[in-house]
């Protein structure tokens, strides 16, 4: 009977008791909640461990988003520039997600547009394997904008 469930009501309390108790096991309440609970007559520890691996096999097949940043100045030139796209377009399609910013140094938080435009461009050209999450906003010193990689047809 290891392994069997075992309503526990009124009745049977005393029953499933004695089962475990002549197996050598434990009564396991496994549902609580319900009219009358359910109980198992198992190993307890065993129990525990089966839960325990089940939820390190969960964590293992549960995705990790990466986030890989670009840096960016209000006046990056065309080189840096172009470089630093190659380097956006490899992180996505690594299946990274990306987070580009534009910062703003001492009085270079005049040229806010610049740093808008070049965001902006970037997510134009890398609109073929990226959506962007969240469009260009100024936060503190930084522009930030979010860009996550599309998924690949099959």
């Amino acid at each position: 009977m290891v392994g069997d469930n075992v309503e526990v009501g009124v009745y049977a309390t005393r029953d499933a008791l004695r089962i475990a108790k002549e197996q050598e096991l434990d009564l396991v309440e496994i549902s609580p909640n319900a009219d009358p609970p359910v109980c198992k007559v198992i190993d307890y520890k065993k129990f525990l461990y089966d839960q325990k691996k089940k939820q390190k096999e969960m964590a293992a097949k549960a995705i990790k988003v990466v986030v890989k940043e670009i840096r960016f100045g209000p006046n990056t030139d065309e080189h840096d520039y172009e470089f630093k796209k190659s380097h956006a377009l490899k992180f996505l399609q690594e299946g990274a997600k990306l987070k580009a910013y534009v910062f703003f140094k001492g009085r270079s938080i005049v040229f806010k547009e610049q740093g808008e435009i070049l965001l902006l461009k970037l997510a134009q050209e890398l609109e073929d394997y990226a959506k962007v999450e969240s469009l260009p906003k100024l936060e503190g010193k930084r522009m930030i904008m979010m860009m996550a990689p599309k998924k690949k047809s099959k």
